[in-house]
């Protein structure tokens, strides 16, 4: 009899994995993960989309997790298998992001031994997971998976980590356990706190005091799917929406009250909205350094609302109320609760909401202009503002780490959900491989994801899983031939002395054709719209190479400074 057709403990993972209702694998095959490997060609329920390497296949679980809401799997096998695991792991862990990793170690009367590739995975995976553990005995199988799995999905989401002994794995189990078509966790996992009535009813009236309130939105409303709740708060109220840097997304830009995003680099407009508030609703908002220059940022009296009480609090302590619930409750409840004087409170902040879309109108005519500044070469900004009307509205944006992001101030969103990027940890190599994630959790919708060369040559053998993978992908290298975003930062504070930033010119679209993609090198933005528009109508991956202006810098592009009063 094949091992494949023994209930093994790589069949009972497996199992598990089903019953729990993880759709995708991602991951590089090694000795020690064959067991569970083997299963999944019996389980067409799952999908298994084999990588280039492991630390892709953490960022296509990351990315999964954070446009489905559900966790996917990165397996990898032992020592260099695991290790290439954690950056993409770090970055799920810092942005909240459920994710189930599964590394495969030795035999376990060898673990902790001068065996081949020997590691201590779980205290690797410790600091970077809200839950790791090593199984060791074939008993243990069932509980781990399900504990890991509640502690992905609770609170505040993020990745877990599973290690796998491998005799624990490849032995026939005795007396495996009865295993649910569906487990009941997944009914009750996505539960959150509820605040009280007395709470809502507290903070009502502040926020009807206030003159100038702002919701101030993070990645939790992301997190909550929560964009239609925190607009008909904002709206029944006349509140001003912000929202972080990882806020991005969690509602479309184009409602007439949302300002888009704040960070280190601004915006002008968000950091005036911020500067003029009385109160800020600070909402799945962590208060972290990117949102508030390393806490130096001044703030009015703050409502901070969390599921997490460990995340209320933590900064600018002085000056919170903490709520403690979830941030679609409780903007609903709110918007019940202020109903009464709701008009009133609208009509006293009119002439302020008026004021910043006045701004708002003068801060989109700084990017306005299309025309090339540089002959030969295209604007970043011209590029992000330009392509937006070349992609489909309900296409996901996936910028990478580094510049791509920081230009993405400039895209207009009408559907919320509909962006992702690197936040927290900043890893590099984040949008090709989080492309392929959005393609095998949605394959008919279409993905535009901005990379810069240096982010590519990081990520560079994931083309091919790409090429393999299909789908609406529009790939476009923001290519300056260097680290973009270090080498300004260097022009900027260390009078134009430069070190270690500069490549020498790589065309990735022959690159791309290399690797079984089409592409095509653009010098002008006529090209690049045209390349991009036949792109996506193809239906196929594609990758665009933009010979991009080295000139502008996002340090001081002027929509991009802070606002002074």
């Amino acid at each position: 009899m094949r091992m494949s057709e023994q209930m093994t403990g790589g069949r009972l993972v497996v199992k598990m994995l089903e019953s729990l209702g993880i759709t995708h694998v991602f991951g590089v095959v090694g000795g020690q993960t064959l067991a569970i490997t083997d299963a999944l060609i019996d389980t067409p329920s799952i999908e298994f989309v084999h990588t280039r390497h492991e630390g892709a296949a953490a960022v296509m679980a990351d990315a999964f997790g954070r446009l489905t809401g559900r966790p996917a799997v990165a397996i990898a096998t032992t020592g260099p298998g695991a290790t290439n695991l954690l950056t993409g792991v770090g970055g799920a862990y810092r942005d909240s992001s459920p994710s189930i990793i599964v590394t495969c170690n030795n035999n376990g009367e060898n673990i902790h031994k001068d065996d081949a590739q020997n590691a201590d995975h779980v205290q690797i995976f410790a600091p970077f997971t809200k839950y790791a553990r090593l199984v060791a005995h074939a008993s243990s199988i069932k509980q781990a998976m399900e504990e890991a799995y509640v502690n992905a999905m609770t609170g505040n989401p993020g990745p877990v980590h599973l290690d796998f002994a491998r005799d624990t794995i490849e032995k026939v189990v005795d007396n495996p356990p009865e295993v649910p078509a569906v487990h009941p966790a997944r009914a009750w996992v996505g539960t959150r706190p509820v605040a009280s009535r007395e709470q809502i009813a507290a903070v009502a009236e502040r926020v009807l005091a206030a003159k100038k309130p702002v919701i101030w939105l993070g990645n939790g409303g992301n997190r909550a799917r929560a964009a239609d709740e925190v607009l008909a708060l904002a709206d029944a109220l006349a509140i001003p929406v912000v929202t972080t840097f990882n806020g991005i997304g969690a509602v479309p830009t184009t409602h007439p009250l949302v300002f888009g995003a704040l960070s280190r680099m601004g915006t002008n407009l968000t950091s005036r909205v911020i500067a003029e508030a009385d109160l800020v609703l600070a909402l799945g908002n962590s208060l972290n350094a990117v949102s508030t220059g390393r806490w130096r940022l001044e703030l009015p009296e703050i409502i901070h609302v969390d599921v997490d009480p460990a995340m209320i609090g933590r900064y600018y302590g002085e000056v919170t109320t903490g709520v403690v619930g979830d941030l679609k409750a409780f903007a609903t409840d709110l918007v019940t609760a202020t109903a009464e004087r709701a008009t009133d409170a609208r009509a006293s902040r009119s002439e302020w909401i008026e004021s910043l879309q006045h701004a708002e109108k003068q801060w989109w005519e700084l990017s306005a202009s299309l025309e090339p500044a540089n002959r030969g070469v295209v604007s970043p900004a011209v590029v992000v503002r330009a392509l937006r009307d070349a992609t489909p509205e309900d296409a996901v944006l996936i910028p990478d780490a580094g510049n791509p992001g920081v230009w993405s101030f400039l895209w207009q969103m009408t559907k919320p959900n509909r962006y992702i990027k690197p936040v927290g940890f900043g890893n590099m190599g984040f949008a090709l491989p989080g492309a392929i994630a959005s393609v095998a959790a949605d394959p008919q919708r279409p993905v535009l994801a901005l990379i810069g060369d240096g982010s590519l040559g990081m990520s560079l053998g994931e083309l091919e899983t790409l090429a393999r993978a299909g789908g609406p992908v529009c790939l476009v290298v923001l290519n300056d031939s260097s680290y973009g975003n270090i080498r300004q930062e260097q022009v900027l504070h260390f009078d134009g002395r430069t070190t270690g930033v500069d490549f020498g010119d790589v065309d990735f679209a022959q690159v791309a054709k290399g690797m079984g993609l089409p592409g095509k090198r653009v010098t002008d933005v006529v090209d690049l719209v045209e390349t991009v528009r036949l792109a996506f109508a193809s239906g196929k991956p594609y990758v665009v190479d933009v010979v991009l202006d080295r000139e502008p810098s996002a340090w001081t592009y002027p929509a991009f400074v802070p606002h002074q009063n």
